[in-house]
């Protein structure tokens, strides 16, 4: 269970990178499943090199990143729609990838990584990396949070909410959904670099469906904890990040196979799409007599009565 809350914490990295395409930007960028990887094999091979891990971690963010700007650019000036320019990226950095590593997978086993110090203390795998991995994650929360609140961030919430009209106050859309985009797959390759230093491997397919998990984590999230606030809205992307390892591994330790994995995603996609419908419907077919409607109920009880008398 601590592996899985730890697995959980880590891809809040990327749902944060999710949530700023999926919700602020309303873009369905299926960049994602290649950016991780990219950033994945930027860590492993930058760490092979003899970078310091912090400096490959930074590598993985900046390969998303400029992944990120590709979509952006394929969308803004190419005038390609948004999700075949996602797919045209993902699929152009699958041969990217194997150029980077060279080969299908780089094993990290023996080399020092961010999580590396904790090991050698001896609390890898226990509250303690818990509550460390926890803290890093809500920092970088806050980032995004603080970064969302200023001027440009405003404007990113803008172009997503109204294009049209912020261009009327001359804000230039085409930067801030590629700037957007780039944020997000840096995140989201950053991501990658942090699992691949966690697992002691990076892999070709590792970011095979990934788009599904991140959105899984951001509908799961805001599902439980919803999206009053900016700030609540955000954490509660990393909070449905953990609450959708832990659905995992809780499936697994049922029985399930590995190769259900898919299957369950899907299924929790659709159950947090269609919860708030549920409470919906639920408050409607619930719901008390409001005073308008118990008037309503005397009166025509009484219009019934006279009428009786009448007849």
């Amino acid at each position: 269970m601590i592996g899985a809350v730890e697995f959980g914490l880590i891809f809040g990295v990327m749902a944060l990178g999710v949530y700023l395409t999926f919700r602020v930007l309303n873009f369905p960028d299926l960049t994602v499943d290649g950016s991780f990887t990219t950033g994945a094999a930027a860590a492993a091979v930058a760490i092979l090199a003899g970078w310091h891990p912090v400096l490959a971690t930074l590598a993985g963010f900046v390969a998303g990143f400029l992944a990120g700007v590709i979509t952006g650019l394929l969308h803004t000036k190419g005038k390609i729609d948004g999700l075949l320019a996602g797919i045209l990226t993902m699929i152009a950095l699958w041969s990217v990838n194997l150029r980077i590593m060279d080969t299908a997978n780089l094993p990290l086993l023996r080399q020092d990584t961010v999580f590396t110090p904790l090991a050698d203390a001896d609390i890898m795998g226990t509250w303690v990396s818990i509550a460390v991995l926890a803290a890093a994650v809500a920092l970088l929360g806050l980032v995004v949070v603080w970064f969302l609140g200023t001027d440009l961030g405003l404007s990113i919430r803008a172009t997503g909410d109204n294009g049209p009209m912020i261009s009327s106050f001359g804000v230039s859309t085409d930067f801030t959904k590629t700037l957007t985009l780039a944020l997000s797959n840096g995140l989201v390759g950053m991501c990658g670099a942090l699992i691949a230093q966690y697992q002691g491997f990076a892999d070709i397919s590792m970011g095979v469906g990934l788009i599904l998990v991140g959105l899984a984590s951001v509908i799961m999230g805001q599902a439980v904890l919803g999206q009053r606030r900016l700030w609540l809205a955000v954490f509660a992307v990393i909070v449905g990040a953990v609450l959708y390892r832990l659905v995992i591994f809780a499936a697994l330790e049922l029985g399930l196979a590995h190769t259900d994995t898919r299957l369950i995603t899907a299924v929790l996609v659709v159950v947090a799409l269609l919860l708030p419908r549920w409470k919906g419907l639920g408050s409607r077919f619930g719901r008390r007599p409001t005073a308008v409607t118990a008037a309503n109920e005397k009166a025509l009880t009484g219009a019934g009565t006279s009428v009786g008398k009448e007849a």
